[in-house]
């Protein structure tokens, strides 16, 4: 195992010079903001139900009403939670980089509230909602209505988030894909790298001469260009990462 300091400095030294980033974020980093992950936010009432009777198309077709009291939940947990450092970190480095693509499995928009601009969120979001009828997006309806109807033409809402069974939406994946396969340096950041098609970012970064990091609780810090790796909380870890790179 690398000493932490010399982990860090090696690879602000080649972030310092980069012209694209391409970061990847998960649960790890939001749970930071203590918004639980997708199974540990079952709990209580939510303890006695199958992960696919609250975030499936055949649950959601069984018990839309359900669904929609699970969602609206996790929508007010996310409301409540704020940016951490390490959100704000990446915010930071968004300025000083010539280009930076950030790919998010998160669900929650706690980096677009940090301040970062080109998000591409892989899973969807707990602030949109999708019309049944016309697949049309809705940033705004009736919360206090405990089924939600499209203000358009009334059909049914879902909320627009990716759910056991179904694709990732295809445009935010073609743009992790054109990202991955163009950037000089590729951070995955919190993320357990176990989930398709995002766990294979990273190699495929790697297989293109890309200098990548990978930060979470799960790895060992060490430094073995290209790949860097660290055992560490993003939000202890990113502020020192973007501060020595960038010092103003």
């Amino acid at each position: 195992m690398d000493n932490l300091d010399t982990v860090i400095a090696a690879f602000a030294n080649r972030l310092r010079l980069a012209h694209h980033v391409a970061v990847l974020t998960g649960a790890g980093i939001s749970a930071e903001s203590g918004i639980p992950t997708f199974r540990d936010a079952q709990t209580g009432l939510w303890s006695h139900f199958d992960p696919e009777e609250l975030a499936s198309p055949a649950g959601f077709a069984r018990n839309p009403t359900l669904v929609w009291r699970w969602y609206a939940e996790r929508r007010v947990k996310a409301c409540a939670a704020q940016p951490n450092p390490a959100h704000y970190a990446l915010a930071k480095l968004d300025k000083h980089v010539p280009r930076l693509t950030l790919i998010t499995q998160n669900i929650d928009g706690l980096h677009q509230r940090a301040g970062s601009r080109n998000v591409i969120e892989l899973h969807g979001s707990l602030h949109r909602a999708r019309c049944m009828a016309d697949g049309s997006l809705h940033t705004t309806w009736d919360y206090a209505e405990e089924l939600p109807h499209c203000p358009d033409c009334g059909a049914l809402l879902r909320p627009d988030v990716v759910w056991f069974g179904e694709m990732l939406p295809q445009t935010a994946l073609e743009k992790a894909w054109a990202a991955t396969l163009d950037c000089d340096i590729f951070m995955s950041i919190g993320t357990s790298g176990v989930v398709e098609p995002a766990a294979s970012l990273p190699r495929i970064a790697l297989s293109r001469n890309a200098t990548v990091l990978i930060l979470n609780l799960e790895q060992q810090t060490a430094a073995r260009p290209p790949l860097f790796t660290i055992n560490g909380k993003a939000g202890e870890i990113l502020p020192r990462i973007v501060k020595m790179a960038f010092p103003v």
